[in-house]
């Protein structure tokens, strides 16, 4: 679904509202193989002063160069992490865990990459362990199933991730509702929380974020 709303004006209202980082998803550059919307990570950047996770395509250290150049903070990176494990892995050590991020979006426990049009055998739990044995400290996943559904988070794999990798930083994405959601990935122990469709269809408000932001 297409909201005809700017990415520069949302972003400008999340920072006003006491967000700090944004998780901007270059659609195109997921299905094409290559990052393609820098000039909307740019205008992000250079008009406010959140805090970028660029991810969508990302597959090369130029990819990776280029979008930091533009105005990135952090890089989340998923079908790379398939299809060249030595390579992503050798990122987590070149640039630094706290800056990279393993993408780990699943359908019935697997893993499906390329803006989740291909889907694979390998499991969700094994891909991120081999990862996390080599320094992996941020893993974003989604549960495909609930993504844009508004049913609710997959609150239990989210707490056996956090459960068995421990001290790994799990960044929830898929099915959030409202703030009551985020509230309880917070109690779980959750790392931080990617919110889309509520927000757009209005059921999250930022008034409600920011007096969440303010008390945590």
């Amino acid at each position: 679904k297409v909201y005809n709303q700017s990415p520069i004006d949302l972003a400008k209202s999340f920072e006003d509202h006491g967000i700090e980082v944004v998780h901007l998803v270059d659609l195109d550059g997921a299905r094409r193989g290559e990052p393609v919307n820098y000039h909307i990570l740019e205008a992000i950047a250079g008009h406010t002063n959140l805090k970028v996770d660029f991810t969508g395509g990302i597959h090369t250290d130029g990819d990776i160069s280029k979008a930091y150049e533009y105005g990135a903070s952090y890089i989340t990176a998923a079908s790379i992490a398939v299809n060249r494990k030595e390579l992503f892995a050798s990122w987590i050590i070149s640039y630094g865990r706290e800056k990279i991020t393993l993408g780990a979006d699943a359908l019935d426990g697997k893993i499906a990459i390329r803006g989740w049009q291909k889907n694979t055998d390998l499991d969700l739990f094994d891909h991120i362990d081999y990862f996390y044995s080599r320094g992996l400290k941020y893993v974003k996943t989604t549960d495909i199933a609930k993504d844009g559904l508004m049913k609710g988070p997959a609150f239990d794999l989210y707490k056996n991730i956090i459960d068995r990798f421990e001290d790994i930083c799990v960044l929830a994405s898929g099915g959030v509702r409202n703030i009551d959601d985020i509230k309880r990935l917070n109690d779980m122990g959750v790392f931080a929380v990617i919110f889309g469709k509520a927000f757009y269809e209005g059921s999250l408000q930022l008034k409600d974020l920011e007096d969440f932001l303010v008390k945590a």
